[in-house]
């Protein structure tokens, strides 16, 4: 985060386990936009809509843990947590003691895939959920995300 930008005014943008490797894993299910376009294209939105953007990816759950726990005084958290939407219940924990708006968001339709897809852990505690929208959803999650801290600042 930049020293000029409010804590009330930046967005954890936070991205899980192989979410690293877009753009060359399994093209067909998540397209071939890599991670650091994705970031690229919300860190632009950010700044046409007023707020920073501060882009993280971790493959560990605890360190995905700590991240939402540092942003609990930012703006709100998008949050794709990869494979840790259907068994990560210590994400799912941080998610729900956090005060800020998270909104998950996974680039494909989680309940055109394999049945243990279908639920999501971390879902019931978000915000939020954008599915199967590919990374245009991140945008999607971002706007929801502003939306929903202007709603609880209201």
């Amino acid at each position: 985060m930049s020293a000029a930008a409010e804590p009330s005014r930046t967005v954890l943008l936070l991205n899980g386990p192989n979410l690293n490797l877009l753009g060359t894993r399994d093209p067909e299910q998540y397209g071939t936009v890599t991670l650091d376009e994705v970031e690229r294209q919300v860190v632009a939105l950010g700044v046409e809509l007023g707020v920073e953007v501060v882009c993280a990816q971790s493959n560990s759950e605890g360190v995905m843990v700590d991240r939402i726990h540092a942003a609990r005084h930012w703006a709100g958290v998008v949050l794709n947590p990869g494979a840790y939407a259907h068994y990560g219940i210590a994400l799912r924990d941080a998610i729900d003691a956090v005060e800020v708006p998270v909104v998950e968001v996974h680039i494909s339709n989680i309940y055109a895939r394999e049945e243990f897809r279908h639920t999501s852990v971390t879902a019931p505690v978000a915000a939020g959920y954008v599915a199967g929208c590919g990374v245009f959803g991140y945008e999607l999650a971002l706007r929801a995300v502003l939306r929903r801290d202007a709603e609880r600042r209201a």
